[in-house]
């Protein structure tokens, strides 16, 4: 990696660090498709693989405080995903131990942005039919949490409350969301 690049990532980092939402976005914008491509190798599974790397970026966000600066940020994100994963591994192996005793299982999961971005102001360009027609091509969780954001106008903790998760998961998902949403909008045009 180049020096510029370095500086620009640790700028982002450091930005970050101090509660920067657009810096949270560009980081996960930045090193999303490592750490998912990695967990998919791992997995083998594109659910469980999106759904631990949206567990990381949640994590990492939460206690990005702690990282450390001595090391690479790509490899910090890849050993907070890969103990996620290993937490899912025994928890699975648990579910199906306490599932013969007739036990509960349980899914884990947790950031961002009230800040409207370049994608908010593309989503909000668009007539509403076509718009429906887009948000059907996202995957279903997707699909619900811009649902329940932008069309039941819902807040990230009533979100949080209807889905069971952690309000830093539901602002991940729908940073991804939108991502993925402005991808499909741009795409069309």
């Amino acid at each position: 990696m180049d020096k510029n690049k370095d500086e620009s990532l640790n700028s982002l980092i450091d930005k970050a660090k101090l509660g920067n939402q657009m810096a949270f976005s560009a980081l996960l914008n930045h090193f999303w498709n490592d750490v998912y491509g990695f967990q998919l190798i791992r997995t083998k599974n594109e659910n469980d693989a999106e759904d631990i790397t949206i567990q990381t970026f949640s994590k990492a966000f939460d206690r990005i405080h702690t990282y450390d600066s001595a090391y690479k940020f790509k490899t910090w994100l890849i050993t907070i995903s890969k103990n996620l994963h290993v937490d899912l591994i025994r928890n699975r192996k648990r579910s199906v131990l306490q599932a013969s005793d007739n036990g509960n299982n349980e899914a884990v999961k947790k950031v961002l942005d009230d800040t409207p971005s370049i994608e908010d102001s593309l989503i909000t360009e668009q007539n509403l039919a076509a718009l429906l027609g887009y948000i059907k091509m996202l995957k279903p969780h997707y699909q619900e949490v811009i649902n329940l954001r932008y069309f039941q106008e819902l807040a990230y903790a009533e979100i949080a409350e209807r889905l069971g998760e952690p309000i830093n998961n539901v602002k991940v998902k729908l940073l991804r969301a939108k991502k993925l949403l402005a991808e499909i909008i741009k795409n069309q045009k």
